[in-house]
C-alpha cells in the first residue's frame, strides 16, 4: 500500500482528486498527521466513515516501531527503528538551549565508504521515501512529547544520494501546515556529490548546506572519502561558490579532526587558503572512533589551535559539542548496531 507520508500537501490534494475526493481533505489529513499527530484514520474524526475507511484500505501511515532506545547521560537519544520491512534505521535527538535537534537517516545503509563513518559497515540496501523520513520526526515527538525545533539530515546514508525523497520531505517538513519547522532550522549534509549541489541550488530552498570536506589534499581526502575520486576539492569548491553566489546562503565545512592525520596548522593553512573569500563556517569535529576505524581523535590542544588559527585567519570556525559518544550516537557512529 502506498504511505500516505509520502505526498506533500499538493501531491495529496492530487491522489484525492483521483480518488473521488475534494481537495480539501488534504489539509484536513495534514492537520492530523502532523499537527495532532494520530497513529490510525480512524482518529480522523472530521472525515466521513466512508473516507476513512477508503484511506485504511489504500493507505498506511507508516508508524515505526522502537526496537531498542538509548539515553546518553547528556541526554541525547538514539533510537533503533523498525522500518517495518525487516530492515532498521538510527536517528538521534539532542537537546541543546534553543530546542531539541533531530538527527535523521535518508537511506538503509550508505554507497560513499568513508573511512571514518560506521555506516560504510553496513551493506546499502535501499533509500527511505520521504514518509519514511519524516515518521522520523513524529515518531520521536510522538514518543518524547518533545517539538523538535531542528533538523539535521546525517544520518545513516548520503542525502543528495537519495534526492528526490530528500527534497519531498524538506517541503513536509517545511510546509506550515505540515511540521512547520523553519527552512533555516534544516541543514543537509552531503559527502559532496556535485552535480546534486547544483540542483539543489535551484530548488530555493533556505536550508542550510553542510559539507563533509575533512581534509585539505586530494591524496589525502581520496583515503578518507572515495567519492573525492570522482569529485575532487577543486570541483567540489567551485560547485560550493556557486551554490553561494546562487542561494545568497552561508555553507557549513564539515571537518572532522583526526590524530597525525589531518589536524595540523599546515592543514589549517591549506583549509583557510581553500576558503578564503568564501560565505561559510567551519564545524570542527573530534573525530570519533568506530568499530575497525582507522582513524583516532585529534588532542584537544591541537582542535584548539586548528580552531584558533582559522578564526585569527578570517574563517570563522566552531568546535562541534560532542554528544551521545557513549552511546555511540555522535558523527560518524551510527549503523544499525544489532542489526545484521
Amino acid at each position: 500500500m502506498k504511505n500516505i507520508k509520502d505526498y506533500n500537501l499538493d501531491e495529496l490534494k492530487q491522489e484525492l482528486i483521483s480518488v473521488g475526493e475534494k481537495p480539501y481533505r488534504a489539509e484536513q489529513i495534514f492537520k492530523w498527521l502532523y499537527e495532532e499527530k494520530v497513529k490510525t484514520f480512524e482518529e480522523m474524526t472530521n472525515l466521513s466513515l466512508e473516507l476513512r475507511k477508503k484511506l485504511e484500505e489504500n493507505y498506511t501511515m507508516c508508524n515505526y516501531n522502537i526496537l531498542k532506545k538509548q539515553e546518553s547521560k547528556d541526554g541525547t537519544i538514539k533510537y533503533l527503528f523498525d522500518v517495518l520491512d525487516g530492515n532498521a534505521i538510527e536517528t538521534v535527538l539532542m537537546s541543546y538551549h534553543h530546542g531539541y535537534s533531530i538527527c535523521v537517516s535518508s537511506q538503509i545503509g550508505c554507497k560513499m565508504g568513508c573511512k571514518f563513518c560506521a555506516s560504510t559497515g553496513i551493506n546499502f540496501i535501499r533509500n527511505l521515501s520521504s514518509g519514511e523520513i519524516v515518521e522520523q520526526i513524529l515518531a520521536v515527538e510522538q514518543d518524547t512529547g518533545n517539538k523538535i525545533s531542528n533538523v539535521v539530515f546525517m544520518g545513516i546514508g548520503e542525502p543528495l544520494d537519495n534526492y528526490d525523497n530528500v527534497v519531498n520531505s524538506i517541503h513536509i517538513i517545511n510546509h506550515p501546515k505540515g511540521l512547520n519547522i523553519g527552512a533555516r532550522h534544516i541543514s543537509i549534509s552531503t559527502s559532496g556529490l556535485v552535480p546534486k549541489i547544483y540542483k539543489l541550488a535551484e530548488e530555493n530552498i533556505q536550508c542550510t548546506l553542510s559539507i563533509s570536506l575533512h581534509a585539505t589534499t586530494n591524496e589525502k581526502r581520496s583515503e578518507m572519502m572515495p567519492v573525492n575520486n570522482t569529485y575532487k576539492i577543486e570541483e567540489l569548491l567551485q560547485a560550493c561558490k556557486d551554490y553561494i553566489a546562487k542561494t545568497n546562503r552561508r555553507i557549513s565545512f564539515e571537518y572532522a579532526l583526526a590524530k597525525d592525520n589531518n589536524d595540523n596548522l599546515d592543514d589549517a593553512k591549506r583549509l583557510v587558503n581553500l576558503l578564503k573569500g568564501m560565505l561559510c563556517h567551519v564545524n570542527l569535529i573530534p573525530i570519533n572512533k568506530i568499530e575497525n576505524g582507522i582513524y583516532s581523535k585529534a588532542t584537544n590542544e591541537n582542535i584548539i589551535k586548528f580552531r584558533d588559527y582559522l578564526n585569527e585567519h578570517g574563517i570563522v570556525a566552531t568546535i562541534r559539542r560532542e554528544l551521545g559518544s557513549d552511546i555511540d550516537a555522535a558523527c560518524g557512529q551510527l549503523r544499525r548496531k544489532n542489526l545484521k
